[in-house]
């Protein structure tokens, strides 16, 4: 079976970090798919798959629309002898409809990894009832029972979740000591966050809720890190810090490689997104055994039980946020319940090797017309 996984996205995040996951887990288990990833040239997953064993194309993409990504799709299908069309974001998939237009391709399946909703408009509509695209993978339930809303047929959704390989995770370092880093005592209880800076991680709560808990704090001592790529957004949030006086209270860093190699050093990962799928970090920190407190948004309540192995509170709650933060301070005893319920939940539930069983079944229930 040779599949083309399609990505269309300029930066790095968690949608590009699960394409390699997935690869390497065919590779290593499952070497009956023959992979190849086509990506944007010069982009930062076109960087970061030079650091791997894995098979990948690129093409240039100047604008949305750019005819040569997708004629690129088309010349990799017909002297590849494709079967089978991954396709990872909503730009990718407005290329490959476009491709088909010039070459027949193969059967297509698209991952749906965010929890936004399908827009109400014509062309969209198309594209996600394209009659060739079999399949879209939801990441979680509420994914799902999103994207049902704008589809015609919903026998073609189906529910797999993300998840990480745990030797991965054991074999991976870092030469960062973050309190070095920072300059931080050892009693100082490092709070953290990662991800990209864009408008669904809402960083601006997590702002907000840092400065609950250090109003709040009283013995003991916060601080807060964020990690991730630096966008558009991130000049009002170094704003933000600014205005609010936080800066020496919160540690914008930006991106940094092999990020989850960091996860070990915080003390809690606290999450506060108005919009998820399931972001991958919160399989890392379960790995790491580091609490995670996050908003109950998109796919996360499936993943993390309130008061089971996490804490949750709604999203944009700066004040619950903060008051958990604060409580899972007050009772530390609470800390090694949550970690081994999680630890063993990412374990039993969230690995690459069974997100790459449940995809490979589905590849063959399209490819042998089993619908």
């Amino acid at each position: 079976m040779k599949t083309l996984h399609i990505s269309a996205v300029k930066t790095w995040g968690g949608g590009e970090n699960q394409i390699e996951l997935l690869c390497e887990e065919f590779k290593m288990d499952f070497p009956e798919v023959e992979n190849i990833i086509l990506c944007i040239k010069e982009g930062q997953f076109h960087k970061k798959l030079g650091s791997t064993n894995l098979n990948y194309k690129t093409a240039p993409l100047s604008f949305n629309f750019d005819l040569r990504y997708s004629l690129k799709i088309s010349r990799i299908c017909k002297k590849e002898e494709i079967d089978l069309i991954h396709i990872h974001d909503p730009k990718a998939l407005s290329l490959v409809v476009i491709a088909d237009k010039f070459y027949d391709l193969p059967p297509m399946v698209f991952s749906k990894k965010t929890s936004f909703p399908i827009k109400n408009r014509k062309l969209t509509l198309y594209k996600y009832n394209y009659s060739k695209l079999k399949r879209i993978f939801c990441v979680s339930e509420k994914t799902n029972a999103i994207t049902a809303e704008r589809m015609k047929d919903h026998s073609r959704l189906k529910t797999i979740y993300h998840g990480i390989n745990p030797e991965n995770q054991k074999n991976s370092t870092t030469e960062i000591d973050l309190r070095k880093k920072l300059g931080l005592a050892k009693d100082v209880i490092l709070v953290g966050n990662i991800g990209n800076h864009i408008p669904a991680k809402d960083l601006a709560t997590f702002i907000e809720t840092a400065e609950k808990v250090i109003q709040k704090q009283e013995k003991t001592k916060f601080h807060f890190v964020q990690i991730g790529q630096f966008t558009s957004e991130t000049p009002n949030l170094l704003k933000q810090l600014k205005s609010k006086k936080l800066k020496t209270h919160i540690s914008f860093l930006g991106f940094i490689e092999n990020a989850s190699a960091i996860i070990h050093q915080l003390d809690f990962l606290l999450l506060t997104s108005n919009s998820e799928g399931v972001p991958n970090v919160i399989f890392e920190a379960f790995y790491h055994k580091t609490p995670v407190i996050a908003t109950n948004v998109g796919g996360i309540p499936e993943i993390v039980t309130h008061m089971e192995n996490g804490l949750l509170a709604d999203a944009f709650d700066a004040e619950k946020l903060a008051e958990h933060v604060l409580f899972l301070e007050k009772n530390r005893e609470l800390i090694p319940l949550f970690t081994e319920n999680a630890h063993k939940k990412m374990v039993d539930n969230f690995t690459t090797k069974k997100m790459a069983q449940q995809t490979l079944q589905e590849y063959k229930n399209v490819l042998y017309g089993r619908y």
